[in-house]
C-alpha cells in the first residue's frame, strides 16, 4: 500500500473508532435521560391517571381487534398481508444482491429504469459486533 493510502486508511479507521465510541457513549447517556424523564412522569399523578386510562383503552382496542380478526375474511386478509410481507423482504434482499453485482460489473452506482428514471445505488453500512467462536 502506498504511504498516502495507508495514512488515509489509518485516518478513516481512527474516525470510525472515534465515531463508534461517541455513538456508544451518547446511547448510554440517552438511555439515562430517558429513564430520568420516565421517573419524572411516573411521579406526576395527573399523568399517571391519564396513562392508566389510555392503557385501558389500548387493552379494549386490542380485545376488539382480536375479535374482528376471528372473522374468516379478516383471517384471509391477514394471511395475504403476511405472505406479501415475506415476498417484499425476499425481493429487497435479492434486489440488494443484484444491485451489488451490477455496481461491481458496471463500475457505476447509477442505473436507469425502463421508464427513463435514473436511480443512484446507495448502501447503508453499519458496524455489527463479530460473534466470538
Amino acid at each position: 500500500m502506498p504511504n498516502s493510502t495507508s495514512s488515509t486508511l489509518n485516518s478513516i479507521e481512527s474516525l470510525i473508532h472515534s465515531h463508534q465510541t461517541r455513538l456508544e457513549s451518547l446511547s448510554k447517556e440517552l438511555k439515562t435521560h430517558k429513564l430520568m424523564l420516565e421517573s419524572i412522569m411516573e411521579a406526576d399523578k395527573e399523568y399517571q391517571e391519564i396513562a392508566d386510562a389510555a392503557a385501558k383503552a389500548v387493552k379494549l382496542k386490542s380485545q376488539a381487534r382480536q375479535k374482528v380478526l376471528t372473522n374468516p375474511e379478516a383471517k384471509s386478509q391477514m394471511e395475504k398481508i403476511k405472505d406479501q410481507q415475506v415476498e417484499v423482504k425476499e425481493l429487497r434482499i435479492a434486489l440488494s444482491d443484484y444491485l451489488s453485482q451490477y455496481v461491481t460489473l458496471s463500475g457505476s452506482n447509477q442505473i436507469e429504469s425502463p421508464d427513463g428514471f435514473v436511480y443512484n445505488i446507495v448502501y447503508n453500512a453499519h458496524l455489527a459486533k463479530k460473534k466470538q467462536d
